[in-house]
């Protein structure tokens, strides 16, 4: 369980490489790199969506398909190509009118650092870098491309009394 008062996040943001997708990235014939995708991420993505709470991408790469999967899911705000990730992170908070604490971040390596030690609630996968699970908040049971982005969406929604409770309202 997340020690932090859940109730308090307004907002998440994730990096892809490593925490939304699998570490291991294969490549096309082209050299173009292609991500694995944990569907329960997925849904949990568009359910948090829905259910009012501002969601980012935060992540270096910069192929179209990561647009395409998150923008799918709802998603408004993706940065791409981001090689200093604190400055999207600015830019997010102040286009969203957000406080730090009131934002879960969750990143796996080095790239992520500085922006998790700025978010109120820094989160990492089970097999994030040891630098990042030193200054991290919460560390997930679960692997990068494997459901931490679930997990931790769940329990937020959970604790905010949102999880399950507006099926009937979006027709599932």
């Amino acid at each position: 369980m997340i020690n932090y008062d859940l109730t308090k996040i307004r907002a998440m943001a994730f990096d892809v490489d490593g925490v939304l997708s699998a570490e291991t990235v294969p490549m096309d014939a082209e050299g173009e790199p292609m991500r694995t995708l944990n569907i329960k991420d997925g849904y949990a993505l568009q359910f948090a969506v829905k259910c009012g709470l501002h969601i980012a991408i935060i992540t270096g790469g910069r192929s179209e398909a990561i647009r395409k999967r998150y923008e799918a899911l709802g998603v408004k705000d993706i940065y791409m190509g981001a090689s200093v990730k604190t400055n999207e992170f600015a830019d997010w908070l102040s286009r969203r009118s957000l406080k730090p604490e009131e934002v879960l971040y969750m990143g796996d390596d080095i790239p992520d650092y500085d922006v998790l030690r700025l978010a109120g609630l820094s989160c990492c996968p089970a097999d994030a870098a040891p630098e990042i699970k030193a200054v991290c908040r919460y560390i997930s049971h679960r692997n990068g491309g494997c459901g931490c982005g679930r997990d931790v969406i769940e329990q937020v929604l959970r604790a905010q009394g949102k999880w399950m409770s507006h099926a009937d309202a979006f027709g599932w």
